[in-house]
């Protein structure tokens, strides 16, 4: 259908219910974010959404939003549980992929000389790239242990501490979570990836903090100075989580043959919330999305051994962990009271304000940490929630850049080596799986993060705590 775009104000604008359409569509970003997303389908899959069943409040895109499958990647929509459905959609293939940070008691001039060094041991303990496979084997049970219990599995088998899974979002598993709906072919693909950062834009980086914008809160979260170092992972369910979505896909496509034929986009198939299907596949992605959590868990684990042999001494502390695509049952206010809604975020990172339960105690008082990284070679930025972004976007923000590039015009225009030569003269050392890795993730083929933080800030999503630059990064 055609739509109607509205600027209400300089970071808001908003396609009004027409058509097919239960809500608005409501878009966040600036004039140039905008303009982006234009060139693409983004703002079409945004009004696709807004027209299904259950759905309240808004469609919502995010300032990083762009082109995805089914929902535009950086989409965020609520749906009632009672009438409501849940959507592979709107979660995505790669299951809570998403970002953990760590601060460490390291400043920059302490690694200037060792970054390299550093960076090759990490290579070496992380395995990267397409297929890589863990020195960690699991049984059967274990497999499903690690399924239905996230980080915690991962503590209790050795892996780093309590507080790093206190300091992650849903403590790093969620409940509803089942092995026995998550297919044998998942879990083959998944048995040999634990503790691996896998390809595409999986990144581990080594960062120095460039600026403090909330001084009192970044010491809150482990930030105390400028130059001090901290390390990025991001990363998602790996193969595991890609195929319990296609499982459930095809499920809901044979399932729902009438529901296909009534969607404007067939990406967008979906289960009722609390029909059979529906329950199974939100049973089987919570399993994928603590698997995820064990495995930037992990990570973070080898992360901490190989600092131990150049810097003996240093502590690695986890500031946060959060998710980007994930469907969880959370309340929220619509139309003047609470509501339990099964809230999809796409491509998005949950932000919730000041005070809310949800938020680990050492940072209730201050909200939530959100970590929005840059492209390789940019700026990332740690934040934190506020109330207008709990009002205005279920709690949501960006989760990242947002590609403007594909991979194949990526690889066309951009040669690995190149990109490599470019970073190093800029200081900052790259380590990678592949060239066609480096080359795909080239900083150009991502908007300008400063103006994603710009647009989220202003409109009040987020407020900025802290900006990160980086010194070394690992791809895929």
């Amino acid at each position: 259908m055609e739509y109607d775009l509205k600027k209400i104000n300089d970071f808001l604008f908003e396609v009004p219910k027409q058509g097919a359409m239960q809500v608005p569509l409501r878009i966040f970003a600036s004039e140039k974010l905008i303009q982006k997303m234009k060139e693409d389908n983004a703002i079409q899959q945004g009004v696709n959404v807004a027209a299904l069943p259950g759905i309240v409040n808004a469609s919502i895109m995010l300032p990083d939003a762009h082109q995805g499958y089914g929902f535009s990647i950086g989409g965020v929509a609520g749906f009632k549980l009672e009438e409501g459905i849940i959507t592979p959609g709107g979660i995505g293939f790669d299951i809570n992929c998403g970002i953990r940070l760590l601060s460490t008691s390291l400043k920059k001039e302490q690694l200037s000389s060792k970054i390299k060094e550093l960076i090759e041991i990490i290579f070496r303990n992380v395995p990267s790239g397409v297929g890589s496979s863990s020195k960690i084997r699991l049984s059967d049970s274990e497999l499903n242990a690690v399924l239905e219990k996230g980080s915690k599995w991962a503590v209790a088998h050795g892996y780093g501490i309590e507080e790093d899974y206190e300091h992650c979002e849903s403590y790093g598993s969620l409940a509803p979570a089942d092995a026995s709906k998550v297919s044998n072919k998942a879990k083959a693909r998944g048995r040999d990836q634990l503790g691996t950062l896998g390809a595409g834009n999986h990144f581990l980086e080594i960062q120095y903090v460039d600026e403090i914008y909330q001084p009192e809160i970044a010491k809150r979260f482990g930030i105390n100075e400028k130059n001090q170092i901290t390390v990025m992972i991001h990363c998602g369910s790996r193969g595991l989580g890609h195929q319990v979505c296609s499982d459930y896909l095809r499920k809901m496509e044979d399932t729902y043959p009438d529901i296909m034929k009534r969607l404007p986009e067939k990406d967008l198939i979906y289960a009722p919330f609390n029909s059979q299907l529906g329950q199974d596949y939100f049973k089987g992605m919570s399993a994928a999305a603590n698997y995820a959590w064990a495995n930037r868990h992990i990570i973070a684990h080898f992360v901490r051994e190989s600092f131990k042999p150049i810097f003996p001494d240093a502590e690695l502390k986890t500031i946060y962990d959060v998710a980007h695509n994930i469907a969880k049952i959370e309340e929220h206010e619509v139309d003047g009271r609470k509501v339990k809604l099964i809230l999809h975020r796409k491509g998005a990172t949950r932000a919730f304000p000041p005070g809310h339960p949800e938020i680990p105690d050492a940072y209730r008082e201050a909200g939530q940490p959100v970590i929005i990284p840059g492209s390789m070679g940019t700026a990332s930025y740690l934040l934190v929630g506020t109330k207008e972004g709990m009002e205005q976007t279920f709690g949501s923000s960006a989760h990242g850049a947002g590609r403007v590039m594909s991979r194949h015009a990526a690889l066309r225009q951009f040669r690995g080596e190149h990109v490599k030569s470019e970073l190093e003269k800029n200081k900052i050392y790259v380590k990678a799986a592949s060239w066609k890795g480096i080359a795909e993730e080239a900083p150009q083929v991502y908007k300008d993060i400063d103006e994603v933080i710009r647009a989220t800030t202003k409109s009040g999503l987020s407020k900025a705590v802290a900006r990160l630059r980086p010194m070394g990064v690992i791809k895929g």
